[in-house]
């Protein structure tokens, strides 16, 4: 990724203060926030696709799959923005190889989720429990941390067994997941001030790859 300037990255991180509530939470929450977009993206080559909605088949989101999820964009600011073309060229650099090369390009998705908790109530950075997202390869970086208890990242092999568990704590911080081959969970987080929210930002790039027509 390339260099980026701490102004640079507190604009990128302040749009984390512009997300839309979360209108498709099945069990009724009101604790996550988020913003969608979606690229076709080649090695030295990314361009946005038109606005469309996220569609996750139930079988890999029992809880709020199934539908078509129009969420509000990614700003253009954002989408443009050098943190966010870094880690989708990380991406690329990492997973074409890895998957052969392919000709055809990557549907890549990507999300800005917040999630929020207070006292007395906690908020769920993955309600769905553990869980793959249905594609090739998934990007999770975190943004911001602030005021959290708890938030651990677990990884788990297909049958279930724990493949260890690890806390992204500082900006920039990510995981890359090979989502053909296991399953994440995080923990709820709370507050740890109960006078005070709890807040987690990430951003989450899914990559797929494109079927050839």
């Amino acid at each position: 990724m390339a260099l980026i300037g701490a102004r640079d990255w507190t604009r990128f991180a302040d749009s984390w203060n512009d997300l839309p509530l979360d209108g498709f939470m099945a069990d009724g929450g009101r604790y996550r926030r988020r913003r969608f977009a979606a690229f076709s993206a080649r090695p030295g080559q990314v361009v946005r696709k038109p606005h469309q909605p996220h569609w996750q088949s139930r079988d890999y989101n029992p809880l709020n799959g199934g539908v078509q999820r129009w969420f509000e964009p990614v700003t253009e600011a954002i989408a443009d923005h050098p943190v966010t073309q870094g880690v989708i060229a990380a991406g690329l650099e990492l997973f074409h190889p890895l998957s052969g090369a392919p000709a055809t390009p990557w549907h890549v998705e990507l999300h800005q989720f917040r999630i929020e908790a207070q006292a007395g109530g906690a908020g769920l950075p993955t309600p769905e429990g553990a869980h793959r997202d249905g594609v090739d390869w998934v990007i999770v970086m975190l943004v911001e941390r602030r005021n959290v208890d708890s938030g651990v990242t677990d990884i788990f092999a297909p049958d279930g067994e724990s493949l260890g568990s690890f806390t992204l704590t500082a900006p920039g911080d990510a995981v890359f997941l090979d989502d053909r081959r296991v399953l994440h969970g995080v923990t709820p987080i709370r507050p740890l001030d109960p006078e005070s929210p709890a807040l987690r930002d990430v951003l989450v790039a899914t990559f797929r790859q494109e079927t050839a027509v």
